[in-house]
């Protein structure tokens, strides 16, 4: 019980840190250190500090023992869980993601006013459920595949991890904000008041989630184990 307590107060925080990162990250680079926006080398400095931050939760993850800012990674590991594990991550790992990241925003919104709004729809309503669907689907097959199938330490791992996810980001930033983590976007939403709408609900929750599922269905039917394997498993 207190293993689990400990993870539900690690989730929370994360969360809340991790809104927090993305923030501080464009403050030091385009306020601290004045880069513009567009500037090329601005932004490979900031995609470099990326990395960095994204070793740094994936360090956390390990220390608190399977800690997680984003619903996605949970949900995928709870599908192929036993299901008392299935409904702590719905009733109560998700709820907290998204309890940390509305209070992180919250606390962004207070102590930098204007400071942004978080990631935008910029296409239609089924290309951006397409778009979110795709660049979830992408990230969860690779992250099945780090930790069950490819060999490595796990810097090499979280390296692959780390720049795979940035790629998705910018790949997508222009037309949904390439976000991949439900809960962070529920934050800046539930900021606006868009919480509800048709338009978050179905490309930030519905359509990642339903590719999530999915390619956790597919990646275990790929890697089912052979005829040998289970033999072996069996004697």
């Amino acid at each position: 019980m207190a293993g689990i307590v400990k993870l539900l107060v690690s989730d929370m925080i994360m969360s809340f840190m991790w809104v927090w990162s993305s923030v501080l990250i464009k403050l030091f680079v385009h306020r601290f250190l004045g880069f513009h926006q567009h500037d090329v080398t601005g932004e490979m400095f900031r995609y470099s500090v990326s990395i960095v931050n994204m070793f740094l939760f994936a360090y956390l993850g390990k220390v608190t023992n399977g800690g997680a800012y984003n619903p996605l990674t949970v949900l995928s590991s709870a599908v192929s869980g036993s299901f008392i594990k299935f409904l702590v991550t719905l009733g109560a790992r998700i709820p907290l993601q998204v309890f940390g990241s509305i209070m992180g925003v919250r606390l962004i919104l207070h102590t930098f006013p204007g400071i942004g709004r978080g990631p935008q729809l910029t296409v239609s309503l089924h290309q951006g459920a397409l778009t979110e669907g795709l660049l979830t689907f992408t990230i969860v097959m690779l992250s099945h595949g780090l930790s069950s199938k490819i060999p490595g330490s796990f810097y090499t791992k979280t390296w692959i991890s780390s720049v795979s996810k940035l790629a998705l980001h910018t790949l997508g930033s222009d037309l949904t904000g390439g976000a991949m983590n439900p809960a962070s976007v529920m934050g800046w939403a539930y900021a606006r008041g868009e919480h509800i709408t048709k338009e978050h609900l179905l490309v930030y929750w519905i359509a990642p989630i339903q590719a999530t599922l999915l390619a956790a269905w597919v990646f275990r039917y790929l890697v089912r184990p052979s005829k040998q394997e289970k033999e072996k498993k069996t004697n």
